[in-house]
């Protein structure tokens, strides 16, 4: 079916109304890990900065496998809330903080003791070595909140209320910064810390934040039918199943991506610790730009949840093509924007001037992958929010690590094109991403407007 431009502008201003808000909360995500580099890789230096780009490529991994999780419970709410069944919301939730809350503490025990082995086999320095060891614990511990937090921010958004897990995650990140600075400097009479300074002051606003957003869910007018139903008795095997069966291949869509990325610091720490660096300054400018077009995808996933759940195919078909062109045309400044500053961006991270240099060339690299980049992850949302993830996530794992790993390591390792070489790889993974998920995307669409329309000509 044919819509023209003037068609979708309604969906876009309403699919930025939800997005805008989630947007700049899943920024949060990314402040975090960029204020922590920022700090270190200008109080600290470059041998600590390396560490915690090591540090983050590792727990990167266990945190999108626990926020894929908690994701599960939003496109169900999304949809029970357009059936209007709202006893069966509170019910979602009481399951959901029992599941994310016993999946984080077992994150927490494969991140420190599971992770912190591996490091030692992973051929990098001494050097960042020893102050990556500290930094992995406090990293580890602050999955358990964080992942409570994310439980009652899914809760929500599914319902439609974006903005105040936006406030919160904002002034969580300046909680974070202000604490960070103050740990790993010695300001105030507090004995310098290091890198583990941020590890601390992560952990204290992720508390923060969880405590703060459990007491609006809980206190607010605006979600009191909802939980009228809720109590940690209706706890079903039935309904822990359905969170899981959405929540894990979402996780596994997640890591199949992001370990590609962090396989990538590990193959760029082999070649050197200002390599590695650089790698970390690229991505966290990168992962910026990501997690504006993931927040974009949250908000398409939660409108295709309510469209598809009221069974309007066309207007989800809308909505979401919709919320591919926003994507779009933000990667597309984007990227302008990495090819004309690259050499300046970096300097926000740090003052190394060899980092910068190297930084500067996988900047460019990301310029490209810009477009490619947004639209998987449009498609990814847009799948999630029509209950459809197990195709997905085979796509993604062949895209990352059957084509995008394997070619990086032969371009960067084996050809000695350096941090460039695998980045190059990563180009190619998101790129048949992006082209297969569109693809799945178009053709289950088209299906369900081609059988709601048979099946309304039998009730004729």
């Amino acid at each position: 079916m044919y819509f023209s431009i003037q068609q979708y502008r309604p969906f876009y201003r309403e699919n930025l109304r939800l997005a805008v808000p989630v947007v700049i909360s899943q920024l949060g995500h990314t402040l975090v890990q960029l204020s922590d580099s920022i700090i270190v890789g200008h109080f600290a230096g470059t041998t600590s900065l390396a560490a915690v780009s090591l540090v983050n490529s590792i727990f990167i991994v266990a945190l999108v496998m626990g926020l894929g999780v908690a994701y599960g419970i939003t496109p169900l709410i999304a949809q029970f809330n357009g059936q209007k069944n709202y006893s069966e919301c509170g019910r979602l939730l009481s399951n959901s903080i029992f599941i994310n809350l016993v999946f984080s503490i077992v994150l927490f025990v494969l991140i420190y003791f599971g992770a912190g082995n591996l490091l030692d086999h992973l051929h990098q320095s001494p050097e960042v070595l020893k102050q990556a060891k500290p930094f992995l614990l406090l990293m580890s511990a602050s999955i358990v909140p964080l992942m409570m937090f994310t439980t009652f921010k899914q809760f929500t958004e599914g319902l439609g209320f974006t903005r105040q897990a936006m406030s919160i995650s904002i002034w969580g990140n300046v909680l974070n910064i202000c604490l960070g600075i103050i740990f790993v400097k010695g300001l105030f009479g507090v004995k310098p810390m290091g890198i583990s300074g941020v590890g601390y002051s992560t952990l204290i606003d992720r508390t923060v934040m969880a405590l703060v957003m459990g007491i609006y869910v809980f206190r607010s007018a605006n979600f009191k039918q909802y939980l009228i139903d809720f109590s940690m008795t209706y706890i079903k095997r039935s309904r822990c199943l359905e969170l899981v069966r959405i929540g894990a291949p979402v996780a596994m869509q997640y890591t199949f991506e992001v370990s590609a990325f962090s396989a990538a610091a590990v193959m760029v720490g082999q070649i050197g610790a200002v390599q590695q660096a650089a790698h970390q300054v690229a991505i966290n400018l990168a992962s910026m730009t990501y997690m504006i077009a993931s927040g974009v995808a949250s908000a398409a996933a939660i409108k295709s949840g309510n469209y598809f759940g009221a069974r309007s195919f066309t207007d989800l078909r809308a909505s979401a093509i919709a919320s591919y062109h926003i994507v779009l045309a933000f990667m597309t400044v984007t990227a302008l924007v990495f090819v004309v500053c690259n050499r300046w961006l970096p300097w926000i991270v740090t003052s190394d001037v060899e980092v910068i240099a190297v930084a500067a060339q996988l900047l460019i690299i990301a310029a490209i992958f810009q477009l490619f980049d947004g639209a998987q992850v449009i498609g990814l949302g847009i799948l999630r929010g029509m209950g459809d993830v197990n195709v997905p996530t085979i796509i993604t794992f062949l895209a990352y690590w059957v084509i995008g790993l394997p070619l990086g390591y032969w371009l960067g390792l084996y050809l000695g094109l350096g941090a460039t070489g695998v980045w190059y790889g990563l180009v190619a993974g998101l790129g048949v991403a992006s082209i297969l998920l569109y693809l799945r995307f178009t053709i289950t669409t088209k299906k369900h407007i081609e059988n709601y329309i048979f099946d309304e000509a039998l009730k004729i």
